[in-house]
């Protein structure tokens, strides 16, 4: 196959999968990662693709939000492995903020009945999954809800979380890597990311490898702002190491 002939390919995978990896490229096409590389580098001089951490992902693909079903659908089993993983993380009859996330929804699901804690979040998936619970005291904070993340933002959301202290955030974002930070398409839901930020004490991010090395539109934060990330096993050890060098520890579910 010659360079056109890979690159046209790549293109093609890279736009129905949402990204593509430097190894899975070089495997399928039987070729070394320096000719991906070389390829991925064409592809974007040329303003089709953009290179990240590991790979490359679409044009556009920066400003491109799916919507809460199609988002929840991608790596099922890795975020229900996260949230279960994420339980012992609870504080015993402490506060917590519960960040919008299609992640943190399902350790909204996997919360036990009889948990005891105060829950505040401005996600309404969240507050659907844990207002039948009898031992916990939600507060559902308020403000515009986004039709996308069923999320509250702007104004009456940051200033209800200038005025928490909660022991710790279950974190979610779109994208993470030790250069980029963390990132997601929209600023206003960006605003109140870094308001639960500060609203904790400690910092928990959930988030399925297939987020690593996407960059998102709005940054939000450093990995350094994160105490504790949880992600399954598609993240190497390698990268987890990288992540932890600089402050974070790394659980990989």
């Amino acid at each position: 196959m010659y360079a056109p002939e890979r690159q046209q390919e790549i293109l093609r995978i890279a736009q129905e999968s949402g990204r593509v990896d430097v190894l899975s490229l070089a495997e399928e096409f039987q070729v070394t990662a320096e000719t991906v590389r070389r390829d991925l580098k064409a592809l974007d001089r040329a303003g089709l693709l953009r290179r990240v951490h590991g790979g490359a992902i679409p044009v556009g693909r920066l400003g491109f939000e799916p919507d809460l079903a199609e988002r929840d659908a991608v790596a099922a089993d890795e975020k229900d492995r996260i949230a279960q993983a994420a339980l012992v993380e609870l504080p015993a009859d402490g506060n917590v903020i519960v960040d919008a996330g299609t992640t943190t929804a399902r350790l909204a699901a996997a919360v036990p009945v009889d948990a005891a804690l105060t829950v505040v979040t401005h996600a309404l998936p969240v507050a659907a999954r844990l207002a039948d619970h009898p031992g916990i005291a939600l507060h559902l904070v308020g403000g515009r809800v986004r039709h996308r993340t069923r999320a509250a933002v702007d104004a009456w959301a940051l200033g209800s979380y200038a005025e928490i202290n909660a022991d710790v955030v279950f974190l979610a974002t779109n994208g993470f890597s030790p250069d980029s930070g963390l990132t997601t398409p929209d600023l206003a839901e960006a605003a109140v990311k870094r308001a639960v930020i500060r609203a904790a004490r400690r910092v928990v991010l959930l988030a399925d490898s297939g987020k690593f090395g996407q960059e998102h539109f709005a940054r939000f934060g450093d990995l350094t702002d994160v105490d504790l990330l949880i992600t399954d096993t598609g993240l190497s050890p390698d990268d987890a190491r990288s992540i932890e060098s600089r402050g974070t520890e790394v659980v990989r579910a």
